[in-house]
């Protein structure tokens, strides 16, 4: 009976921890002359699903979870993105386009996941990105 007990409540512990993000299905973010979107998106993948490193693209960060994305809303011109935990990565998004799209992926590590942006172009994002969500923001108390 015990034992029972014990799967149970790791089904239920695994289950829990492989959620993907939950909030609003991708939408274009709206950008001014002078502005440039970098959408930043982490396709479902139950590995590192518990990790949400911070990813700065400029002056902006944002925590995205598996299954989830972040529109920076930046200035035109050369912006660098970046993420780190043991170790770290970062993509210069080039200043030839209005709208840019990279995907977080996060493989296994010593410790921790080793996060790595990757630069993915237009219409591979599109079919990759309509799957994402972005996180809802917590209700104040």
């Amino acid at each position: 009976m015990m034992r029972m007990l014990l799967i149970g409540a790791a089904a239920m512990i695994i289950a829990a921890a492989g959620c993907a993000v939950q909030g609003t299905p991708f939408e274009k973010a709206p950008a001014q002359n002078g502005q440039q979107v970098v959408y930043v998106y982490r396709p479902y993948s139950y590995f590192g699903s518990l990790e949400k490193p911070s990813v700065t693209c400029g002056d902006e960060t944002a925590r995205i979870g598996p299954g989830g994305y972040h529109a920076f809303v930046l200035p035109e011109g050369k912006v660098l993105c970046s993420v780190e935990t043991e170790t770290a990565d970062e993509v210069e998004v080039p200043n030839d386009a209005h709208v840019h799209y990279i995907r977080e992926e996060i493989p296994p590590g010593v410790l921790t996941g080793h996060p790595h942006l990757n630069p993915i172009d237009h219409d591979q994002a599109q079919t990759e990105i309509q799957s994402c969500c972005v996180a809802e923001a917590a209700p104040n108390p």
